[in-house]
């Protein structure tokens, strides 16, 4: 009997052992950055067909030349939410990006209207302010109506119905300030670099990036409809450009938030020797924790233990920052501690002279 016991206890030491291998392998540092891929429709669902052609093939090879130009890229992971002519239910996209614990999710359609109607717009998610804006989305969230149990599987949304999108603004808040930011990227290229016609950054309630736990932009990359701008979109010159002009866009996102600056950093000095100081003269870095429409008290309590945080009111918001320092080095060390703590999401932003600047153009200023 103390035998069978011995054996019995052996045997669960050495299966937790293998149990604690297991979970050591997987919980490696992250040293990538994650970019979920999205091409609108596909399959049974071919978009909108403006002058005959079809979103969703265009939407597919904008997505295919954005994804082979990033994985050319080191540190960079590329994920596709369909890399064929296939279907998938808005609701398995985003959960193929929470499922890789993605940095950003990206979505890539074509518009249409029913009037000569141009140029390229940008959303991110929130309470659509205009009629234009609630057509896009109804437009984009009626592919629903192609799947079976739709009602069950989105909760009784009904993409035709205004009630239906109260709401889905608080869905995403978290992470509409690095939305916006890199939607703004997206809309500056395609304006000052291929000279399309600026439409703006907008909010609507898109389906496909309401349950997207990261940063999310749908790109709505012209209108088919149009006599000039479907043919631009449907040629493989204007495919490379639009998809040259997000790329670069998604790389001056993942430059500014510095997602793996600090470990770049540590990897490249010797563990026996400080890092040194970089002050940047007039410039003031901060971590942003956090943004919404509740007003919390700055206490450590409130902030997973940190202490000063600072609280300001921005377009509307409650903006929470961590930090406040010239040194670039100093501020890593802050992001760093920070997602420690429990912010994993927060980011580095940049003042001069008390309004916010990108951090890129932070990183122009004189060195002291």
């Amino acid at each position: 009997m103390r035998t069978n016991l011995l054996k019995l206890f052996v045997f669960f030491f050495i299966f937790l052992a293998s149990l604690q291998g297991l979970f050591a392998n997987n919980d490696k540092p992250r040293d990538r950055f994650v970019v979920v891929l999205d091409a609108g429709h596909g399959g049974k669902d071919p978009g909108n067909m403006g002058n005959g052609f079809k979103e969703k093939d265009i939407a597919l090879s904008i997505i295919l030349k954005i994804g082979k130009a990033l994985e050319k890229q080191d540190g960079i992971e590329v994920i596709y939410t369909r890399d064929s002519d296939v279907f998938i239910p808005l609701d398995k996209r985003a959960h193929i990006a929470n499922e890789a614990d993605a940095d950003l999710f990206v979505s890539v359609h074509c518009n249409s209207h029913n009037s000569q109607a141009y140029g390229t717009e940008t959303f991110v998610l929130g309470l659509h302010k205009t009629a234009e804006n609630f057509e896009v989305a109804k437009k984009e969230n009626s592919v629903i109506f192609l799947e079976e149990d739709y009602e069950v599987t989105y909760g009784g949304f009904n993409p035709n119905s205004p009630e239906s999108y109260i709401g889905m603004a608080l869905m995403q808040e978290e992470y509409l300030n690095q939305s916006i930011l890199l939607a703004d990227f997206v809309q500056k290229n395609f304006t000052n670099e291929l000279k399309r016609k600026n439409r703006g950054v907008k909010q609507a309630g898109f389906l496909v990036l309401k349950n997207a736990v990261m940063p999310s932009v749908l790109i709505e990359t012209g209108f088919l409809t149009n006599n000039h701008e479907g043919p631009y979109l449907n040629s493989t010159g204007g495919q490379n450009k639009m998809a040259a002009a997000i790329v670069e866009a998604i790389d001056k996102y993942a430059n500014t938030i510095n997602l793996s600056n600090l470990e770049s950093v540590g990897s490249n000095s010797s563990s026996n020797m400080p890092v040194q100081s970089q002050i940047y003269e007039g410039i003031t870095f901060k971590i942003q924790l956090a943004a919404g429409s509740k007003r919390l008290e700055t206490k450590a309590y409130n902030f997973k233990g940190l202490q000063n945080v600072e609280r300001a009111r921005e377009d509307g918001m409650y903006k929470y920052y961590y930090g406040a320092t010239s040194d670039y080095i100093k501020i890593n060390e802050l992001h760093n501690e920070a997602k420690r703590n429990g912010y994993p999401s927060s980011y580095i932003v940049a003042f001069k002279d008390g309004s916010k600047i990108t951090v890129n153009e932070a990183l122009k200023s004189k060195v002291n």
